[in-house]
């Protein structure tokens, strides 16, 4: 009765995961200090001081005890999932303390797939008619979803370079996937979504407004974060493909409705990665190209930067409401439309900037 109750007024759950990651915040904090795992200033970071950089670790395991708490009659369904969520937060981690090499960083990501993919049977199956091909076949299903996994993990990964955004976007994603599970009768993915907003909730007021305790989500957070989003777009894009929701809530678009609600991670990744290629260097290699960087590169600071960002996700978001249910390529032409517009009004305020700079 108790779990039922919590169950139908599900915000209560998004308050118990916060209550936990209160807890759990302060001695993260404590053990990154003691042991050294913490973030020194650098050329690629504008932070004062020694900073920790295992934020994600209190984010998973507030995540973690709020979803068992009340979604321990499915574990035995979702033990393959956890797996692979813990194996990518391994991952994260390992790559905050030892700093990985890509290829390296790749493969764990690739394993943790293989668990979402190949043992929790969370995959791409249908292609929503994109090409003329509906169902699809177990290898092209395999292979569609793996890299789809791994795209998604390394654009949030990127996305996460000024305080708040990889947190508040992730907060945002949760929210919008939370409320369509809900409605469509997915309680426990809708419970997913809302634990994770109580976890990331924690974070992002540590992250902003810490001074003394100020923290880092570091690869564990961002790398944690892109998996559930993108389990997320598949069970998204799996119900909506095979009719499992109400009408009134179905989405025939629902694979460009998906990239529209992931639409910063997504272009500034695909921008960023172009914009290196052409320049003939590696992807891979970093940079402050980040579509967070030309915001800063106008005078903003981060939390402006943040609020500008999480403003114009709201914006995308809109735009996949509004054309759900038209063509998927219409859709698709619309979002990175507007996604190149506003770079290109972004470049144009920054070359008047520096203009000004130079005239006086």
């Amino acid at each position: 009765m108790i779990q039922s109750f919590f169950i139908t007024h599900s915000y209560l759950i998004g308050l118990i995961s916060f209550a936990f990651g209160l807890l759990g915040m302060p001695v993260v904090v404590r053990i990154a200090k003691a042991k050294g795992l913490v973030v020194r200033p650098n050329k690629r970071m504008s932070h004062t001081g020694e900073v920790p950089n295992i934020g994600g670790l209190n984010i998973c395991f507030s995540f973690i005890l709020t979803y068992l708490l009340f979604e321990y009659d499915q574990l035995s369904q979702s033990q393959f999932f956890l797996i692979g969520l813990f194996a990518i937060m391994a991952v994260g981690f390992i790559d905050d303390v030892l700093v990985l090499t890509p290829l390296t960083k790749l493969l764990g990501e690739t394993l943790a797939g293989i668990a979402l993919v190949g043992f929790a049977d969370l995959r791409i199956t249908h292609l929503h008619g994109i090409f003329g091909i509906e169902q699809i076949s177990i290898i092209p299903s395999y292979a569609i979803s793996l890299f789809i996994l791994i795209a998604i993990i390394n654009a949030v990964n990127l996305i996460d370079g000024i305080d708040g955004l990889a947190s508040g976007l992730g907060i945002l994603y949760c929210l919008f996937f939370a409320v369509y599970f809900g409605l469509a009768g997915e309680t426990s993915w809708s419970i997913l979504g809302i634990c994770m907003i109580g976890a990331l909730a924690v974070f992002f007021i540590y992250n902003v407004f810490g001074l003394r305790e100020k923290i880092f989500m570091g690869d564990s957070g961002s790398l944690l974060l892109g998996y559930l989003l993108t389990a997320f777009v598949f069970r998204f894009c799996e119900i909506n493909a095979y009719h499992e929701v109400p009408e009134w809530l179905h989405m025939n678009a629902a694979p460009a409705v998906a990239i529209c609600v992931l639409t910063i991670p997504i272009f500034d990744t695909i921008r960023v990665s172009l914009t290196r290629i052409k320049h003939h260097r590696s992807p891979f290699q970093p940079d402050k190209n980040h579509i967070h960087h030309l915001l800063l590169r106008t005078g903003l600071n981060h939390i402006q930067t943040t609020c500008v960002l999480l403003s114009v996700s709201v914006l995308f978001i809109g735009l996949a409401i509004l054309g759900r249910n038209w063509n998927i390529w219409l859709l698709l032409f619309a979002d990175f439309s507007l996604a190149t517009g506003l770079t290109l009004v972004l470049w144009r305020v920054i070359n008047n900037q520096i203009a000004k700079e130079q005239t006086n």
